[in-house]
């Protein structure tokens, strides 16, 4: 049975990890607050420079050009907004699945000491009870396991499936600007 003190101090833990999942969820909106920022000023300046640089054309062959020109790299910059944010994501993510796993150790760590406890105070004749208690919380535990880890593939996955299509992306672009240019 869980005394005050135990139920104070499970309470406590769990509101530093709030506060604490909280300060990481924040940390990742200020990242991509300041990846905004960055992304808007850069667009500005490059608005200003594309502006006086149509400005300055003499004729429609030039102006081709000069589009030709921008679009590559307007592409590369939107690829490369999509990987920021993608790994601003990404760690925020890993941040906050660390500290939910170490709680999720520390949880069943506490549930298996509760168990063993209980089971080794258990009345004399009920060794298959017993059995089967710990059968069953080992399954449970193997299960969670198996699906952490397909979880992790999962990601994984994904991970490398968006850096793959960012990369077919620029390629495409690139390739686009190449016969744009030639014709």
């Amino acid at each position: 049975m869980l005394t005050a003190e135990q139920l104070i101090a499970a309470h406590k833990a769990n509101v530093e990890t709030l506060f604490g999942l909280t300060g990481k969820a924040f940390e990742g909106i200020e990242k991509l607050v300041e990846l905004n920022l960055q992304v808007a000023k850069t667009a500005l300046g490059e608005a200003t420079e594309n502006t006086k640089a149509v400005l300055s054309v003499k004729d429609a062959q030039e102006l081709l050009a000069l589009q030709a020109g921008l679009l590559q790299p307007a592409a590369e910059k939107a690829a490369a907004y999509g990987r920021y944010v993608y790994d601003i994501a990404s760690a925020t993510s890993a941040d906050i699945s660390k500290v939910a796993e170490a709680q999720a150790t520390e949880a069943q760590k506490k549930f298996m000491s509760l168990v063993d406890t209980n089971l080794k105070n258990a009345p004399a004749g009920t060794e298959n009870a017993v059995a089967l208690v710990k059968s069953a919380v080992a399954a449970a535990n193997n299960a969670y396991e198996s699906v952490h880890k397909a979880a992790k593939q999962a990601a994984d996955v994904a991970e490398a499936n968006f850096q793959a299509m960012t990369s077919t992306a620029v390629k495409a672009t690139q390739a686009a600007t190449k016969t744009k240019r030639a014709a």
